[in-house]
C-alpha cells in the first residue's frame, strides 16, 4: 500500500488545482459530467485509442486523455499523472482491470481510502466486516458438499456478476464451479433485489450525521443480469439445463427504484453500521458505496454484497434521482464525488478525502 504520507506530500504540489481522471469505462461518462459541472478539468485513461464513443457525449468528454496500450502501462505513466495534478477517481472496471494490488500501490492521489479493498474483495473479510456490524446476511455454507438449499455461489472481486450461478444441491455445484477461482457459497434469499447507493463525507457538517461526517442515500437501482430475468419466465430451467442453457447473471443493464418510505429509517441503519464499522476495522470509507439488498416478504432486508465504490447502477441518475433531488437538485454521484473534493479544496482537508 502507498504510504499516506507520500499521497499527502504529492497533494501539497497540487494546491487549489485538480484534474478528475479515471478510465474511459463504468462510470466514466458520469464521472467527467459531474466533475465539469463542478469546475474541474477532466482527464480520461483510454486503452488502446481514444473511445470513439464520447465524442456522442460532448457534455461527457474528458478534456484530454492518457493514451496507454494496456492497463499494466499505467503505473508506468504515474509521472504523467501527478504533472497534470490527477485525482483518480476509482470504479469497478478500473479496480478489476489494473488489479487491486496494484491499484493499492498507484502513486498517484486517489479520491476514497484504498484499504477499504483489502476487505472488500476477499469475500470472508466482506463477511467480517458487515455481520460485525451487525448487519443480517445470507447464510454461509462451508463446504459444497453440504448444500441442502438453493444457493448462490459467487467469485471474489469485481466482475459484473460474470460466473455466478444457482446451485440446488452439490451435483448443480459440480456442474457449474470453476475451481481456478476463489469462491463462495451463500443461501439464496426470496425477495426483491434493491441496490441502495449511499455517500460518505467525512468532512460534511449537516445533514444525517454519524459519529463523524454525514451519511446521503443518493439513488436505488435493480439490475438486468443476463438471461436469468427472462429464463424464470419459460418455466423450465432444469430442461434447459439438459440443453446446455444455464443461467447467468452478468449485470446488461440498470433500473431504477423506489424504496417504499417506511423502509428508508432501515436503509439509513444499514448504511450507519457499515460506515461506523469501517471507521473501527480500517479508518473508514469515503465517498460513495452500494449495498447490494434482498428485501423479504416480511420486511427484513438483507445485505449479500458492498461495493465501496461509485456502481454502475448510478449512471440512471446523472441529472438526479427521487432521493438525491431532496438534498440537491441536479445532483450524480459523479457530481458529488466531485463537490466533495471541492469541500475538501476549500477547507484544507484534501487529505481526508483522498489516499
Amino acid at each position: 500500500m502507498v504510504p499516506k504520507q507520500t499521497i499527502n506530500s504529492i497533494l501539497e504540489e497540487y494546491k487549489k488545482d485538480l484534474t478528475i481522471c479515471t478510465v474511459c469505462s463504468h462510470t466514466s461518462l458520469q464521472i467527467f459530467h459531474g466533475a465539469k459541472k463542478e469546475g474541474f478539468r477532466t482527464l480520461g485513461i483510454a486503452v488502446g485509442s481514444v473511445p470513439k464513443l464520447f465524442k456522442a457525449f460532448p457534455l461527457a468528454e474528458p478534456d484530454e486523455y492518457l493514451v496507454v496500450d494496456d492497463y499494466s502501462e499505467i503505473p508506468d505513466r504515474v509521472d504523467d499523472l501527478v504533472s497534470k495534478h490527477a485525482v483518480i477517481v476509482p470504479h469497478g472496471s478500473f479496480v478489476e482491470y489494473v488489479g487491486p494490488r496494484v491499484f493499492e500501490d498507484l502513486q498517484v492521489p486517489t479520491f476514497g481510502n484504498r484499504r477499504v479493498l483489502e476487505w472488500e474483495s476477499d469475500r470472508e473479510k466482506e463477511r467480517q466486516w458487515l455481520e460485525s456490524a451487525g448487519i443480517g446476511m445470507p447464510a454461509l455454507i462451508e463446504r459444497p458438499e453440504d448444500i441442502d438449499r438453493p444457493v448462490l455461489v459467487k467469485y471474489h472481486g469485481a466482475k459484473g456478476g460474470r460466473g455466478f450461478f444457482i446451485a440446488k444441491d452439490f451435483h448443480d455445484f459440480k456442474v457449474g464451479i470453476d475451481h481456478k477461482q476463489p469462491f463462495t457459497i451463500q443461501e439464496y434469499i426470496l425477495g426483491t433485489r434493491y441496490y441502495i447507493h449511499f455517500f460518505f463525507s467525512p468532512i460534511k457538517e449537516e445533514g444525517y450525521r454519524l459519529s463523524t461526517g454525514s451519511l446521503e442515500i443518493l439513488g436505488m437501482d435493480r439490475r438486468d443480469e443476463s438471461n436469468i430475468d427472462e429464463m424464470y419466465k419459460l418455466g423450465a430451467q432444469e430442461a434447459l439445463k439438459k440443453l446446455g442453457i444455464f443461467p447467468t447473471f452478468i449485470v446488461t443493464g440498470n433500473v431504477p427504484v423506489v424504496l417504499r418510505e417506511s423502509l428508508l429509517p432501515k436503509a439509513f441503519d444499514i448504511g450507519e453500521a457499515t460506515v461506523e464499522r469501517s471507521i473501527e476495522l480500517f479508518g473508514g470509507m469515503v465517498g460513495p458505496f452500494c449495498l447490494e439488498t434482498i428485501i423479504t416478504d416480511e420486511l427484513e432486508i438483507k445485505v449479500f454484497e458492498i461495493s465501496s465504490r461509485i456502481v454502475a447502477g448510478t449512471n440512471l441518475f446523472v441529472s438526479g434521482s427521487p432521493y438525491s433531488d431532496y438534498i440537491e437538485a441536479d445532483m450524480s454521484t459523479g457530481r458529488r464525488i466531485a463537490r466533495e473534493l471541492k469541500m475538501a479544496l476549500e477547507r484544507d482537508k484534501l487529505p481526508e478525502v483522498t489516499s
